[in-house]
Formats: C-alpha cells, structure tokens, sequence
C-alpha cells in the first residue's frame, strides 16, 4: 500500500508511512527466505507416496534420512500444506435378528417387565417392577419399593406364573 501512495499519489516514503502508521524499517525489511522450503517439498512427496502415514510416521521417515528436525515443526508444516489424513467413520454394523420374532395371538403368550426409578417430594427414591402382558397391554404386576432385590422379582415372577 505504500509503493501505491507513493507511485499514485506523489507522497514520500515517510510521509506514506507516516498516514499508515507503520515504521519505515518495517516497509524496507526484506522478508527471510523460506529455510522450510526443501522440508515442506519433501514432506509433500513421502505424504503423497504414502496417503496413510500420518505426521508421526513420515516425522520418523525425516529423521532416518537424516534431517536435523523438531516433531513439532513437521507437525506445523504438515498441518499448514493441510495433509492432515481425514478420520474414517466406522460403518454400523446392522443388527440382524437370528430368530424371527412372532408376534402374540392372545393373552400369556409374551409378557414384558420395565423397572422404573423416580424420587418423591421428600427426595427419598424409589423403583417400580411393571410386568404387562403384551397382547393385551394389562398389568399384571407392579411391585413398588426402596429397592427390589433380584429374590423379589424372582417371586413376583413365579407367582404370576402360576
């Protein structure tokens, strides 16, 4: 922007730099060649040889070929030339029934049981055992209580089975 107000405009360097609030020795400062240049052109070529090493593996690969190197500089040129691998999502395995299930005809022929947890007003907690036939959506157990052990709805089981 200073070479323009100066070659556009007709002002001097210091008087561009002056409305630009810049230092004149930063306008003049020639940048530092690239010392990464061969580095990044050569982590260009093993990651396009080898699309599946990551940063760590070619990191290893550099070192072996001898470059004098820090992890965290191949790590920042790898993630600046943006060669970083993109994460595979695993596939969903379907889950398939073995045995197709029948649907009930009538009542006792499948049951199904849930155990539900609330707390009351007091903040004392307590769980449920609901067992409802599923033909025809009745109860036929609910066990209400501080806790239900596993003996218990072993007995509530058994008398429904009778």
């Amino acid at each position: 922007m200073v070479t323009e107000m100066i070659t556009d405009h007709g002002l001097s360097e210091r008087r561009a730099c002056g409305l630009l609030e810049i230092t004149r020795r930063s306008f003049r400062r020639e940048p530092a060649p690239d010392r990464n240049h061969e580095l990044r052109e050569r982590l260009r070529t093993l990651a396009e040889q080898r699309r599946r090493w990551g940063c760590p593996l070619l990191f290893r690969v550099l070192r072996r070929e001898g470059w004098k190197i820090n992890h965290k500089r191949v790590e920042r040129l790898y993630r600046e030339q943006d060669l970083s691998l993109r994460r595979r999502r695993r596939r969903k395995r379907l889950s398939h029934l073995r045995v197709e299930r029948s649907l009930p005809n009538g009542t006792n022929q499948a049951w199904a049981m849930d155990f539900i947890h609330d707390s009351l007003w007091s903040g004392r907690r307590y769980r449920a055992l609901a067992v409802i036939d599923q033909w025809s959506c009745e109860s036929l157990a609910i066990e209400v209580d501080v806790s239900l052990t596993g003996e218990r709805v072993k007995r509530v089981l058994e008398r429904l089975r009778l």
